[in-house]
């Protein structure tokens, strides 16, 4: 059932709308409510899918109620309901965040096209949150050892900011879970996230990667290309592995670092962009910088915040949890019951050497659950987990 509120000071009209969406489909739910200050009320202790609101009412208007709604539930789309003679209003609404407005007396097509539109919108940002919630789990930070829970706080801090963070630790320690995390935690987040692996780009095409392309600009430039930072805009770009990027890459980079401006190549036209910046490496920048592969400049404007990621030999204690999370996970993603891992296979798994990391880990688990018995043994991990 789709829940609708009316809001209309004049009784005749809203038992007409009522009229209207009763009759077109017998899944809304229509509730009236005659000024604003009771739609109001209504709002706060109700969860409606849709709110369509007359603009000129006693005690509240139309506009005065919308800024009030957008402030404790913005998820619900507003339609607002126009005299002739507050068209001007009804445009001015839409700035404030309103889905559409409809004229007085409603056209019969355009008030049922411009409900379902609503509602259209209404599902598909329930199903956004849904699958946003899913996708932040695939990025949980697991693990309450002192390093891990120092990185969390430092994320805690910093996400609210737009100041620029560079990551560091070896490969397989999680860096990309900081980044998410950065930008889940902030008020960007319903902006886009837009992950570049910079060594997984060749050097000759980084750039158009990074800031598009107009065509002709090189042979394969069949037409104008926006880049990363363009798609970007209003979120957050996390540079992966930014040590392997090209020096002339870098220098652009720095330019839309300093300035919030990009060129795509082959234009010579400037592109505002509003984005914050977060990178990671595995290499010793500081060593690059000496031997001439990184701009120094480049690094003090990206290294604002500096967050470390320890590698998995420095937070053992971490393991058991690891170890049931991926466990977990396997188990869901196979469609299987889950197994559990014996103390004396955990405590072995946690003296183990892990030179590839959290990766490494994950590997192991998987394949023990594969080749295991139903509770993974001590036996086991020395016969399938052996280094």
């Amino acid at each position: 059932m789709s829940k609708i509120l009316i809001i209309e000071d004049e009784a005749s009209i809203r038992r007409v709308l009522t009229k209207i969406l009763s009759e077109e489909n017998d899944t809304y739910q229509v509730e009236e409510a005659e000024d604003g200050v009771q739609g109001l009320e209504k709002i706060k202790n109700s969860d409606y899918d849709l709110v369509l609101c007359d603009i000129k009412m006693p005690k509240m208007d139309g506009e005065e109620l919308l800024e009030a709604v957008k402030k404790i539930k913005p998820e619900i789309p507003i339609v607002m309901i126009s005299g002739h003679g507050d068209m001007e209003t009804a445009i001015n609404t839409m700035r404030l965040g309103a889905f559409d407005y409809i004229s007085k007396p409603p056209d019969l097509n355009r008030l049922l096209n411009t409900v379902r539109n609503a509602l259209d919108k209404k599902q598909l940002v329930v199903e956004n949150k849904i699958l946003k919630k899913k996708v932040s789990k695939n990025y949980e930070m697991i693990g309450n050892s002192e390093p891990i829970n120092h990185i969390k706080q430092m994320i805690e801090k910093v996400a609210q900011t737009d100041a620029r963070v560079l990551i560091t630790g070896p490969n397989g320690t999680g860096k990309e879970l900081v980044a998410h995390q950065l930008h889940e935690k902030s008020e960007r987040a319903a902006y886009p996230l837009i992950e570049v692996n910079c060594a997984a780009i060749p050097s000759e095409l980084i750039e158009s990667e990074l800031f598009g392309h107009v065509k002709g600009a090189f042979t394969s430039a069949v037409k104008d290309r926006a880049g990363k930072f363009e798609a970007a805009d209003g979120g957050t770009i996390f540079l992966d592995e930014i040590g392997d990027m090209s020096l002339a890459a870098q220098a652009k980079v720095l330019r839309a670092l300093q300035e919030s401006l990009i060129q795509r190549v082959g234009a010579d036209k400037d592109i505002k962009v509003n984005v914050r910046v977060v990178a990671a490496t595995n290499k010793d920048l500081k060593k690059e910088i000496e031997e001439g592969r990184f701009r120094e400049d480049l690094y003090h404007r990206l290294a604002v915040i500096l967050i470390k990621v320890p590698a998995l030999n420095d937070r053992r204690d971490d393991i058991p949890l690891l170890i049931e999370h991926f466990a977990s996970k396997i188990a869901e993603e196979q469609g299987n019951a889950q197994k559990t891992f014996s103390q004396e296979a955990t405590k072995l798994l946690q003296e183990y050497d892990w030179t590839g990391n959290i990766r490494e880990l994950r590997n192991v688990v998987e394949r023990l659950i594969i080749l295991g018995g139903n509770e993974i043994s001590e036996t086991d991990v020395k016969l399938f987990a052996s280094k």
